[in-house]
């Protein structure tokens, strides 16, 4: 008998009263709204549409980002119940979700509290992004007879030698899955070496993505306040930022009207810095780094610059972020060493010669010389990497007729 879900749920039950105070705490520090507290005990403060129900559960913005395609590829066929647990992808929520859905966090991964949001909202299926698996929630799914599918899942070779570790945790996790949609044919091999089945690789999702909207007065405004050389750091965490801004007074040299953009992965972070800020209206100012501190504005600044450098990758413990988002859009690309969860995607870069890899603030700033240098070097290595990400536009229909097959 597999004890250790049973044990993890008995944890999770004395551990209520400490989550109820963390919670608490964090939305002194703005990580969660106040006026939806309860729905992270699984009370839900919107009533259930009648008909067909698609609840898909995205962890944060990355995820949110790349399932709205299917989410809308589901409108006309059924209802669907978003769930995020950030409040930032709560916004991105609000802003972006169509008439046949909605949004509410997910409760946390307590029985007491998944049972009512499950037995209020009554999926028909249930759909799990990425690597957002929690296993209470998983198990009192399964109690209540939803079928569920993970889609867009990513298992790295060494996720894959750590859940062998604990072989029968990993079969409650896995293979409750009726399907296993996978972004690339390593992530498939690692679940197969779990003995995980049912497994469909047909590419990542976050490569059928709609491309990221943005406001085309902003645009213009923006090109006409920065005439002069700009590029952009987009989804920094914190010390990445270092680097950026040493990169910026090492350019200056060359190019004293330069304008860094900034765009931290958390916007609240803006306040950390003494630079003219986006969400404080103000302008950028000719020869300073310029901080993109707003929600759902990297479409309209990736549409700005002639190529990107994108965090989180060199901060080693992040593993890189979504690359195919902005070479979609047409720009090449600068990463640091650290892209160990992007790696398909930075190889079909480099396979194009459309990514420049980079270990410090010089190397950065050498890859940022080169090309504001030969714009039109720049230029053709966009287009490059924007045909590294086609032909999966038909991606979010067939996952849409396959959540649908598998509802109840």
């Amino acid at each position: 008998m597999n004890l250790i879900p049973t044990v993890y749920g008995a944890a999770g039950t004395l551990a209520a009263p400490v989550l109820r105070v963390l919670l608490a705490r964090r939305v002194t520090a703005g990580k969660e709204i106040q006026a939806r507290l309860p729905e992270r005990f699984g009370i839900a403060s919107l009533p259930r549409p009648p008909g067909r129900l698609i609840w898909i559960h995205a962890a944060s913005v990355g995820e949110t980002m790349s399932v709205f395609s299917v989410i809308e590829a589901l409108a006309g066929r059924a209802q669907v119940l978003l769930t995020t647990g950030t409040v930032t992808s709560a916004k991105l929520a609000a802003e972006r979700l169509p008439a046949h859905a909605r949004h509410q966090f997910v409760p946390l991964d307590i029985t007491a509290w998944v049972e009512p949001f499950l037995a209020h909202w009554r999926p028909d299926c249930a759909v799990f992004v990425e690597s957002e698996i929690w296993p209470t929630t998983l198990r009192l799914t399964d109690s209540h007879g939803i079928p569920r599918i993970l889609i867009n899942a990513s298992m790295s070779a060494r996720s894959a030698a750590s859940w062998r570790k604990i072989s029968k945790f990993a079969e409650t996790l896995i293979f409750g899955f009726r399907w296993l949609h996978v972004q690339s044919t390593a992530d498939a091999a690692n679940f197969r070496l779990l003995g995980a089945a049912g497994i469909l690789e047909w590419g990542n999702l976050k490569y059928a993505a709609a491309p990221l909207p943005y406001d085309d007065a902003a645009l213009a405004s923006l090109r006409k306040t920065i005439p002069g050389p700009v590029w952009l750091a987009a989804s920094t965490h914190p010390g990445e930022e270092s680097f950026v801004l040493a990169a910026h007074q090492e350019l200056l040299e060359k190019f004293p009207t330069l304008i860094t953009i900034i765009a931290p992965r958390h916007p609240a972070r803006g306040t950390e810095f003494a630079l003219p800020r986006r969400s404080l209206g103000q302008p950028p100012v000719a020869g300073q780094p310029y901080i993109a501190d707003t929600l759902g504005e990297l479409g309209l600044f990736y549409r700005l610059v002639p190529f990107a450098f994108i965090g989180g990758s060199l901060a080693a413990n992040i593993g890189g972020h979504n690359i195919a988002e902005a070479a979609r859009l047409g720009i090449p690309i600068i990463t640091g060493p650290h892209t160990g969860e992007i790696s398909d995607q930075t190889g079909k870069l480099r396979d194009t010669g459309s990514l420049a890899e980079i270990t410090d603030a010089a190397s950065l700033a050498a890859a940022v010389t080169a090309w504001l240098q030969n714009p039109e070097a720049a230029a053709q290595a966009g287009a490059r990497a924007q045909t590294a990400f086609a032909g999966l536009e038909d991606l979010p229909e067939k996952l849409a007729r396959l959540i649908l097959d598998t509802a109840l």
